[in-house]
């Protein structure tokens, strides 16, 4: 059967299907990067709204305690409860406290934090603002000659790379305390000797390569919530779409980063 049979049956060409799928993954990569570097430097630039920023870190910030601290809770109880089970394996279940520390601090405080956000926060903002798009309250900003970058969308982002690193700093805590009760009250550990144990193994660059991890998820979160709700199309579904795609969008690009980040620090010893 000729190539020209094939075409006229309707059977697509697997390499410029993929040759297209290619091609607009690198558009959509190119177009996420252009909105970013934007807002970055609309964010970093005056004129600032306060007013706004505030209001965003309170909605960022402290309405997502409540999930962050449950969620860091259940994560240290649970992570204490299986590095205690691997251990006992070998007769190491005194190492219970400094693993805990160790990987609520530098990975799972921030990369939980980033998670629960990605679906809370980076969702709602892009309902948000694609509720604004659809409706034109952007082109009307844009006619009163105010940015939609510098009003909507800086404020959300510098109040996200400000209110993460706070909300990670109380999820290391939470978390620390759910390994602390496991250990103590489930696993008979001696509580002032946990407690100085993970004093003793926690150092200072723990906790700020979590905090740097922070303040990149919560760019990556803030981003993807404005740049998918900037681009949702007309109507509930277009909104609803919009939404799904920065909650997916932000997830997968925060475990990825989260990565990434962890290699670097591991080869420059931080």
């Amino acid at each position: 059967m000729s190539n020209a049979s094939t075409r006229k049956r309707g059977f697509p060409n697997p390499l410029q299907w993929i040759g297209a799928a290619s091609l607009g993954l690198f558009s959509e990569v190119g177009r996420l990067f252009i909105f970013f570097l934007k807002v970055m430097a609309t964010a970093f630039t005056p004129r600032w709204y306060v007013a706004q920023v505030w209001k965003q870190m309170v909605n960022i910030g402290f309405y997502s305690l409540p999930v962050v601290g449950l969620s860091a809770v259940f994560i240290g109880a649970a992570l204490a409860l299986n590095i205690y089970e691997g251990g006992s394996r070998y007769g190491a279940e005194q190492f219970v406290p400094s693993i805990v520390v160790l990987g609520i601090t530098r990975e799972l405080g921030a990369t939980i934090t980033g998670l629960m956000l990605a679906g809370r926060v980076s969702a709602g903002i892009s309902a948000e603002i694609g509720a604004m798009r659809v409706t034109e309250q952007i082109d009307a900003l844009e006619t009163l000659s105010a940015s939609p970058f510098r009003y909507l969308y800086a404020p959300r982002f510098l109040a996200a790379i400000i209110a993460l690193p706070l909300l990670v700093l109380v999820a290391d805590i939470i978390g620390i305390m759910g390994g602390w009760l496991v250990s103590v009250y489930a696993l008979d550990f001696d509580s002032t000797t946990y407690i100085r144990n993970t004093m003793d193994f926690l150092t200072n660059n723990d906790v700020i390569v979590g905090l740097i991890k922070a303040v990149v998820f919560g760019a990556v979160i803030a981003t993807m919530g404005c740049y998918q709700g900037d681009r949702s199309e007309a109507g509930a579904t277009g909104v609803g779409r919009a939404a799904t795609l920065a909650m997916v969008g932000a997830a997968v690009l925060v475990l990825a980063t989260n990565y990434i980040m962890s290699t670097l620090f591991v080869e420059i010893g931080l």
